[in-house]
């Protein structure tokens, strides 16, 4: 199919998903959870091919991402599962009125309708959002990246196969086969056929669709995230809180990127980082952070980069005022973390640093749907209207107003 016939196929479906029952919804998950795992051997063997042809192109902390295992599977089956234990977001009373002529106005959470998503080189997002979507009575339009299209094709063939089981129709979920940018801008520019754009991706990508986008899009997720630690910071607790954020996944939005230091502590502390992290990170460090450790001289891009790789910049910033300001100039708005025992400064962080998740005394690596309470995430929203931070199942939906009369007029 055309990516057009996609589209109109998903629009036609949106009035049997807004419809279906919460015993209807998780029934389909159920089944789409329990498919993904008896497709184990046909994703892992789209996932092989996706791999090797992408070891000629991608950094190994790219190729990892793009790896699937019998495990990595498993987990995603379980994320679906998640999902369907979740209240259903859709028919929820937000707010209940009743006028002095009787009418009853009740705001209730409804479907967004198509739900369109360009997204790069994790496959595991395709069960992720579709499970989402689904369950929040949303139709879903997936558009991976080349580089993972095999396994990803190979995940919604599962998918389907759980819809089919259930008696739905596979349009609820369908994967763009044209992976060009012509599919993409079809998707940005389809008005009247996508309800919600959400690009999940490298900058480049996020940006191509919130500049050209002419249906609604969110923009989500480049993370430049900062940790800063403060002068009464616990020494052990800033060293483990980095080694986490930086190395654990360096190639994704949460991970750490940026180090800035309290100059009272750095002569201290900067040492002990350069121990703890070894040669498994390149520290790309300023002129005062140089002076005290060997690293990389920062160059005028290092605070504004998202390497996704094992590359820190560090700086030392004078004071808690010095790392808001540099965060307020350097961040992306996704996630940054404070590390210190006083409990003014971290107020104080807490409420000026404008970030979509601001931590104290914890890795940015939390900022995740699963690790929110929202079983898994569609993306993470780093803009304020509509939508803040992971995005699970109640920020899929809208809401219209439902007004019961009696035979009233104006």
């Amino acid at each position: 199919m055309t990516t057009q016939e996609i589209l109109k196929a998903a629009k036609r479906a949106c009035v049997q998903a807004a419809v279906l029952t919460t015993e209807q919804k998780n029934a389909a998950l159920y089944a789409m959870a329990d498919a993904l795992i008896a497709h184990t051997a046909p994703i892992l063997a789209a996932n092989a091919e996706d791999v090797q042809a992408a070891k000629a192109t991608l950094s190994a902390v790219m190729v990892d991402r793009l790896a699937l295992t019998a495990e990595r599977i498993a987990g995603m089956a379980d994320g679906i599962r998640e999902v369907a234990v979740l209240p259903d977001p859709v028919g929820r009373v937000i707010e209940r009125v009743e006028r002095e002529n009787g009418l009853l106005i009740e705001k209730v959470s409804v479907p967004m309708g198509v739900t369109a998503m360009i997204y790069e080189s994790r496959p595991n997002v395709t069960s992720d959002a579709a499970a989402l979507a689904f369950k929040s009575g949303n139709v879903c339009v997936l558009r991976g990246g080349k580089e993972a299209f095999r396994s990803s094709q190979a995940i919604v063939e599962a998918l389907h196969d759980g819809l089919r089981r259930v008696g739905l129709p596979e349009t609820m979920i369908q994967l763009v086969q044209d992976t060009t940018r012509a599919s993409a801008n079809e998707l940005m520019t389809a008005v009247g056929l996508v309800d919600l754009l959400i690009p999940r991706g490298g900058a480049g990508l996020i940006r191509a669709c919130v500049e050209n986008a002419l249906v609604p899009c969110i923009e989500t997720g480049t993370g430049i995230c900062h940790v800063y630690v403060d002068a009464d910071a616990n020494v052990d607790k800033a060293l483990a809180i980095i080694e986490n954020a930086k190395t654990s996944r360096p190639s994704v939005c949460n991970a750490a990127e940026v180090c800035l230091v309290h100059s009272n502590i750095a002569p201290a502390f900067l040492p002990k980082l350069r121990e703890r992290l070894g040669d498994r990170v390149e520290l790309r460090v300023d002129d005062h952070a140089a002076a005290i450790i060997d690293g990389t001289p920062a160059g005028e891009r290092d605070f504004d980069t998202e390497f996704l790789d094992y590359i820190l910049a560090v700086g030392v910033v004078d004071d808690v005022d010095a790392a808001i300001a540099h965060i307020a100039e350097h961040s992306t708005g996704h996630s940054e973390a404070i590390v210190t025992e006083n409990a003014q400064t971290a107020a104080k962080f807490t409420a000026a640093v404008d970030s979509a998740a601001v931590y104290v005394n914890a890795s940015t690596r939390f900022t995740d749907g699963g690790e929110f309470g929202l079983g898994c995430e569609i993306g993470i929203s780093t803009q304020k209207l509509h939508a803040r931070g992971p995005m699970g199942l109640r920020e899929l939906t809208t809401y219209k107003y439902i007004i019961r009369g009696d035979g009233q007029v104006r």
